[in-house]
């Protein structure tokens, strides 16, 4: 599984914005190999995060190579302040039951 997570300082969205990010999301949800996503706020610091999950890394460049994906990366000084993008492989997952959510694989044993 790979995770793609979009770290950032949010600004004023507006009606391109909008746009933008719900074809964005829509489209990606549609890719074959897309697991789930999840967003997060962190109100003291003001970062936002966007994390999503794919099953392969070619899933992953579907969405790189998507035209409104560019466009959106493009305008980005519009709505996004400074920002981070990491880019990662998970070799396991483990923790308690119950909080497993779909786009989580199954405990993976050996590595925690």
């Amino acid at each position: 599984m790979f995770v793609s997570t979009f770290i950032f300082e949010a600004k004023p969205y507006d009606d391109d914005f909008h746009r933008l990010n719900d074809e964005i999301a829509e489209r990606a949800r549609a890719i074959p190999g897309f697991l789930g996503e999840e967003a997060w706020t962190n109100e003291e610091t003001g970062l936002s995060s966007e994390v999503y999950y794919w099953e392969s890394r070619e899933a992953l460049h579907q969405l790189i190579g998507m035209d409104t994906h560019r466009e959106a990366k493009r305008l980005h000084d519009r709505w996004i302040g400074a920002y981070r993008i990491v880019i990662s492989e998970v070799i396991s997952t483990y923790g308690q039951p119950g909080l497993a959510l779909e786009h989580v694989p199954a405990a993976n044993s050996g590595l925690a």
